[in-house]
């Protein structure tokens, strides 16, 4: 580790520490009144993101030394994918109830998430997939094998349901997929039975009322004016507009939220960006959209520097899943789209996103390590 350290992108290292520090301190300012109303003492969650972040820093370490390449991230991703897919299923049967989505396994005090790990190992399964197949992506079965792959994952992500992670999920496989160097007509006709599939569920849903999504999906749609529903469906989002307006210019102070006084519900994980403007203020909101728009830039930067294609496409597909989640929390909290329950990266309290994020973020300094390294 100590020889790559001199190839690491330090602009990216830096920023990222400084948005998991941030989000530390946030995660406690935001969760303590909660945690002590719930009997945990102030510092629980504090504790536990904590922890999570010191297993990835760990984890990190190892995937950053000599022992693992990006091509041996590639050789593992496959029998992983197809691991995480039999969690997935398990999961269904097993699995733990939370936010009336079952997609948890309890470990003795802790969750894991596997539709959290699943949309990293997927990223990097399509990179080498692709890269090695490079010659062959004219033959249907060759280019659609893996797309076949994802779709069961979707499937058994929604099958939880979870909505939100299954769109996150939808949106990294296809982005990936038009930006590898597949045949221009498989890229064509793909588009076009997507979007003819999309249509479709649209008209079912919304014209002929079939249940598809749950009742809570459903209202999640509608968006417009959530002030006027503030004790029914649009609580959450008026809230947020609530915890901004508090905020102002420059915030009423670290620790002096009120909207985390149990009206928003867990407010340190998905409204963690009200949280931090209402304490800190717009101001400090920028320098966060700003500085996560360095980390993608610099992410897209590295992919397209890498010394060959499976570099490039491992971090143009974390480059996406990092923007995703950040636009979709956003737009999510400012009642623009529907509100899903996505985690904000860097900031959002939870274990397996936060150790999956800097498993993520490690691949892309590996990309970094071998394109400078000889």
């Amino acid at each position: 580790m100590g020889r790559n350290f001199k190839y690491l992108d330090k602009t990216l290292l830096v920023i990222t520490i400084l948005l998991f520090i941030f989000g530390l301190i946030m995660v406690f300012s935001a969760s303590n009144v909660t945690a002590y109303m719930s009997q945990k003492g102030p510092y629980y969650y504090f504790s536990r993101q904590a922890i999570f972040l010191i297993v990835g820093l760990v984890a990190s370490y190892f995937m950053l030394s000599n022992i693992f390449s990006t091509e041996s991230y590639g050789r593992l991703s496959r029998p992983l994918l197809y691991g995480l897919i039999a969690l997935l299923g398990v999961l269904l049967v097993y699995g733990t109830a939370k936010n009336q989505a079952v997609s948890w396994f309890e470990i003795g005090p802790f969750t894991v998430q596997p539709s959290e790990f699943v949309k990293v190992v997927t990223i990097v399964f399509l990179a080498h997939y692709y890269d090695i197949y490079k010659k062959k992506l004219n033959k249907w079965f060759v280019s659609l094998y893996p797309m076949g792959l994802c779709v069961v994952v979707a499937l058994l992500i929604e099958s939880q349901p979870d909505l939100g992670t299954t769109i996150i999920y939808v949106l990294i496989v296809l982005l990936i997929f038009f930006t590898v160097p597949i045949s221009g007509k498989i890229k064509s006709l793909i588009a076009m039975f997507g979007l003819g599939l999309l249509v479709l569920f649209m008209f079912l849903v919304f014209c002929l009322h079939l249940n598809i999504l749950e009742d809570r999906q459903m209202e999640r749609f509608t968006v417009a004016d959530p002030c006027s529903r503030i004790l029914d469906d649009g609580n959450q989002v008026c809230n947020c507009y609530i915890a901004i307006n508090n905020g102002g210019l420059t915030g009423v102070g670290l620790g002096n939220s009120t909207q985390k006084y149990l009206y928003l519900p867990e407010p340190y994980t998905d409204f963690i960006f009200a949280i931090v403007v209402e304490e800190l203020g717009i101001i400090t909101g920028i320098v966060v959209i700003l500085l996560y728009m360095i980390v993608l830039y610099r992410i897209l930067v590295i992919g397209r520097k890498a010394k060959n294609n499976r570099g490039a496409v491992m971090c143009y597909g974390i480059a996406f899943y990092i923007f995703i989640h950040i636009a979709v929390n956003l737009l999510g909290i400012m009642g623009i789209i529907p509100l899903t329950g996505v985690p904000l990266p860097f900031l959002s309290y939870g274990g397996s996103f936060t150790i999956s994020l800097i498993a993520a973020l490690a691949i892309v300094q590996k990309v970094a390590i071998e394109s400078h390294s000889e």
